[in-house]
């Protein structure tokens, strides 16, 4: 398993990411009545968005602190990332959901910035250097 050292920009990019996904993740779970009448999505989508925001949080947070991490775990990161990105906009396709403008652009402003943590971490991750593994 190939260990990389984080750079600092990594570092940073992962607690970001972590510090984000906790706090959207808190207000879709605890929220998602409300949001749902908002933005008119189905609450049940934003509730489990939310919980699985926390966890992801919290996996974010772990990684983001140790001193050396998996490579793999990264690049699962910045790559769930970039799915959650294109999945947010593909979300919007007919049929699928029908939120109304405020709900249009919650998505998409959620999916920019999720996509924007992507290439911090993709940029962290070229930063970074090799683990001296003995």
């Amino acid at each position: 398993m190939e260990m990389i050292l984080p750079s600092v920009l990594l570092r940073r990019a992962l607690l970001l990411d972590a510090a984000c996904s906790g706090g959207m993740g808190l207000v879709l779970a605890l929220a998602a009545a409300p949001l749902g009448g908002w933005f008119h999505l189905p609450e049940a989508l934003l509730r489990e968005a939310g919980l699985f925001l926390l966890a992801f949080a919290a996996a974010l947070g772990w990684l983001g602190s140790r001193p050396a991490v998996p490579r793999w775990a990264v690049l699962g990161v910045i790559i769930g990332n970039a799915l959650w990105a294109i999945d947010s906009v593909l979300l919007l396709l007919p049929g699928w959901i029908a939120p109304n403008w405020l709900g249009v652009g919650f998505i998409l402003a959620q999916a920019l910035i999720v996509a924007a943590l992507a290439e911090l971490e993709y940029a962290g991750l070229r930063r970074s250097a090799r683990a001296v593994t003995a």
